[in-house]
């Protein structure tokens, strides 16, 4: 007879091996109240695949001159998962910088996400990274910015101000 205490009833075998999973719920904040979605980390082989779901983006609008332009939308782990909004000129400055875990030059490091593109206020967006594993992330916080990313300036991509800010959760992990 087979002892279910030690092994685990064969029928529940699926959810032994699901993969781990993580998510934030994004919210935004004083410049951008309406922002808000999701964005789920769940394991792969060989890395991690990344979805989110946003509504509530601002529309493009051109850079003139020294000003940066609003969207595409840069999109990052931040070290700290605080969301605290702090001041309202800078919310969200309590999420610290870029998560960088292995001091790799900006552009290249596991905090760096692709932009999120605004199609009327909605951007839906899965990539696959290699960078971290599910467990790693948790307790991060994800942070959209203003501006694109220029993938350069160090250490953070000069991607401007922070619109929305969501805690990295464990799911199933």
């Amino acid at each position: 007879m087979m002892n279910y205490y030690q092994y685990g009833h064969p029928g529940y075998s699926y959810y032994r091996s699901a993969p781990n999973m993580a998510f934030a719920q994004i919210q935004g904040g004083p410049l951008a109240p309406g922002l808000k979605g999701y964005v789920f980390f769940r394991e792969v082989q060989n890395g991690v695949e990344v979805y989110a779901e946003i509504t509530g983006l601002p529309s493009y609008k051109e850079g003139k001159g020294d000003q940066n332009p609003i969207g595409p939308h840069g999109f990052h782990l931040h070290e700290k998962g605080v969301c605290e909004i702090g001041d309202p000129k800078e919310p969200f400055s309590s999420a610290g910088g870029h998560w960088n875990p292995t001091n790799h030059p900006h552009g290249n490091h596991a905090g760096d996400f692709p932009v999120l593109f605004s199609n009327d206020g909605y951007a839906k967006m899965s990539f696959f990274t290699n960078k971290f594993k599910v467990k790693d992330v948790i307790g991060k916080g994800v942070i959209i910015h203003q501006s694109p990313d220029d993938y350069r300036s160090q250490p953070s991509g000069d991607a401007g101000k922070r619109l929305a800010c969501g805690v990295v959760m464990g799911y199933g992990v």
